[in-house]
């Protein structure tokens, strides 16, 4: 069996979608107010020490501590590399696009604009992805059950089968998945991964 001749992959110079990003407004705002109280309180703090009132009691304890110990300590040096680990898994989080549950779809041409500088495009989601190709794979003579997972760099199908030949039903699912993955047109093709076992009594 092998993929109509309109469902098979683009050629190269198909417009490629990549993912979608995340617009993280929620965790934007915390982090906003965050500095913003940050800054005010240091600013409050300034202001005193200029108006010739004594500094917040933290900042003097602060000052204190950064007197007695230097960047050879082992505490500095372990709180350091704590805080350094920290800021880059923050860091990640920042600049991975996010939204993983959601699948580009190919785009046969160019991207369409909305008319307001968005352009127009499509996605799917992992669950209903994988919803799609486990009907398709049980539409193979010989499957009892299959189970489908849909990840960005490949799908997994485990089927159970009571009646066939296991290779034969292995190559069929195959055929079966090539075509349904050229059906869903992801921008992105997966890697199949194809397990198919004899079925439980009873």
């Amino acid at each position: 069996m092998t993929a109509p001749a309109d469902l098979r992959k683009e050629p190269a110079g198909a417009n490629a979608s990549p993912r979608f990003r995340s617009a993280r407004r929620i965790p934007a705002a915390l982090t906003a107010l965050v500095v913003l109280g940050a800054a005010g309180l240091f600013l409050y703090d300034l202001a005193a020490v200029r108006a010739h009132r004594p500094g917040m009691r933290w900042r003097r304890e602060l000052a204190g501590l950064l007197e007695r110990h230097t960047p050879a300590d082992t505490g500095v040096a372990i709180g350091g590399a704590v805080l350094v680990a920290a800021g880059a898994a923050l860091l990640y989080l920042a600049l991975a696009p996010g939204l993983r549950s959601v699948l580009p779809l190919r785009s046969p041409g160019p991207a369409r604009s909305t008319g307001r500088g968005a352009e127009v495009r499509a996605g799917i989601g992992r669950k209903a992805a994988a919803l799609v190709l486990r009907d398709r794979a049980m539409e193979v003579s010989g499957v009892r059950s299959a189970r489908v997972r849909v990840a960005r760099s490949h799908v997994t199908v485990r089927a159970a089968s009571h009646f066939r030949e296991l290779d034969d039903v292995r190559a069929d699912l195959e055929a079966v998945l090539a075509v349904g993955l050229a059906e869903l047109g992801l921008a992105h093709d997966p890697q199949p991964r194809v397990r198919v076992g004899p079925a439980g009594k009873g």
